[in-house]
């Protein structure tokens, strides 16, 4: 329940106060959520399969990021940044699908 209304809190938040994202961010931001949404989906499979540890998921969570967005600074120290961006949410959005796969097939048995 506390995470729900954790979500609740910052989606409110959000939608009030509007921030902005830096020009000099902007890029990572694409690559940060995509690689969020990795470490939450996989978390929503680890609770489906009843192996799920919030430590775990905290790790994930803030390495998926951190990783991600060094990949995509470094990609940009090397002129080769909108590659890279492409490789990594290639490479997290082939593990979003794969675990949203996992799940569906927990749920609908199939």
């Amino acid at each position: 329940m506390i995470p729900v209304i954790g979500l609740a809190i910052g989606i409110v938040a959000g939608i009030v106060l509007q921030p902005t994202v830096p020009a000099p961010l902007q890029p990572y931001v694409p690559i940060a959520i995509i690689a969020a949404l990795d470490a939450v989906v996989g978390a929503a499979r680890a609770i489906g399969e009843k192996r799920f540890d919030d430590r775990v998921f905290v790790v994930s969570f803030v390495s998926n990021v951190l990783i991600a967005a060094a990949m995509v600074f470094l990609g940009d120290q090397l002129g080769v940044g909108s590659q890279l961006s492409t490789g990594v949410i290639v490479v997290l959005g082939i593990r979003i699908f794969a675990n949203a796969a996992a799940i569906r097939r927990q749920i609908f048995h199939a």
